[in-house]
């Protein structure tokens, strides 16, 4: 999860979304390809994103969150595995997610090599409870199926 603040500009799964505020973090923030990262590393069991890209260092600074996923899959893929699909949900209780899905699902599927077909992407809000209802900031689940050799 990322906390909304005025004058960042909005990524979510890949995709610039004009809103009036943005998430906060070393980052771009893609909280949703930030869930996806994790759920990746979490299938090999290497870890989470800030294990390979923590805040502590520059060079991740306003990065693009796409070259997280390209890293998740380049392991993926040393491991001799295969990416099977993506689950991901975003929790949010604006800005309307669903004409963004599309191009979110591409632009996840690019980064990482596999058919937008193989990505699910929802969201649902907070039924305006606790911070996410309140609109102070956004959060993201994920699962990833990954095929491992035996």
């Amino acid at each position: 999860m990322h906390r909304l603040l005025a004058g960042r500009q909005l990524w979510l799964g890949g995709v610039e979304i004009k809103h009036d505020k943005g998430l906060d973090g070393h980052s771009d923030a893609d909280v949703l390809m930030h869930a996806i990262c994790d759920a990746v590393l979490g299938a090999l069991s290497q870890g989470d994103i800030g294990s390979f890209f923590p805040p502590s260092e520059p060079q991740w600074k306003d990065a693009p969150s796409r070259i997280f996923l390209e890293k998740a899959a380049e392991l993926v893929a040393k491991a001799d595995g295969k990416i099977v699909n993506i689950d991901a949900t975003l929790i949010a209780e604006a800005p309307k997610i669903l004409p963004h899905v599309p191009a979110m699902k591409v632009a996840v599927a690019q980064a990482l090599y596999i058919s937008p077909d193989q990505v699910g992407i929802k969201a649902t809000t907070n039924e305006l409870l606790g911070f996410l209802g309140r609109e102070e900031g956004m959060a993201a689940m994920a699962v990833a199926g990954v095929n491992l050799p035996d």
